[in-house]
């Protein structure tokens, strides 16, 4: 398959949709024409056609929140794009990972169903806290503590895990573990590390 497959419309746009590499999460959706194509095949990070500006733009360019290109596929009709990336920082320019956290139907799922999600999702809310603030928060009650009072209870919720796991009850293991999972995304919010950072550290170390 070559770039001749590629059905543009009449203004000579196709849809891209961009997907997170890793955590295979839609970022957003834009559109390509064929130099932004050929452009993106070029310096291996994404450009796209604004619609609304009538020029070529470079995501990232200035934000600094690149996309670097993973793999491009096309659909069964040639008609629309689909963009696995590696997205440095967030995807959406409101500040979120995502474009797409407007949420018309909530999911259905049962309490014992497993978000495989919810690290990048409880980061994210984290993250929204330190932002915007609300009042009575957990969260923004640790920021406004400050960093000495973050580390104190990284350090608590570390033990409580190395207790529970000498105790014979799986349950409290997993709370305590939650607890430590919780607390160390605050510190990374603190200090402004995404999580893409840990991820790339630990894909290094599955090899």
């Amino acid at each position: 398959m070559t770039l001749d497959n590629i059905k543009y419309d009449e203004k000579g746009l196709v849809p891209a949709i961009i997907q997170d590499m890793d955590s295979r999460e839609v970022l957003m959706m834009a559109y390509m024409n064929a130099e932004s194509l050929e452009k993106t095949l070029e310096t291996g990070t994404t450009w796209f056609w604004s619609r609304s500006r009538g020029k070529l733009w470079n995501k990232g360019e200035s934000s600094g929140h690149f996309q670097y290109v993973k793999s491009i596929n096309f659909d069964c009709d040639g008609d629309t794009l689909l963009i696995k990336v590696e997205q440095i920082g967030v995807a959406c320019h409101t500040g979120t990972k995502s474009c797409f956290f407007n949420q018309l139907v909530e999911p259905t799922k049962n309490d014992t169903e497993a978000d495989i999600y919810i690290i990048e999702k409880l980061y994210d809310v984290i993250k929204d806290r330190k932002i915007n603030p609300k009042e009575g928060s957990y969260t923004n009650y640790l920021f406004d503590k400050g960093i000495d009072k973050m580390l104190k209870k990284v350090g608590e919720e570390n033990a409580e895990v190395i207790i529970a796991a000498k105790n014979p009850n799986k349950d409290e293991l997993v709370y305590e573990t939650s607890d430590l999972i919780y607390h160390l995304l605050v510190l990374l919010n603190e200090k402004n590390i995404p999580l893409e950072e840990i991820y790339r550290e630990l894909n290094k170390r599955h090899k």
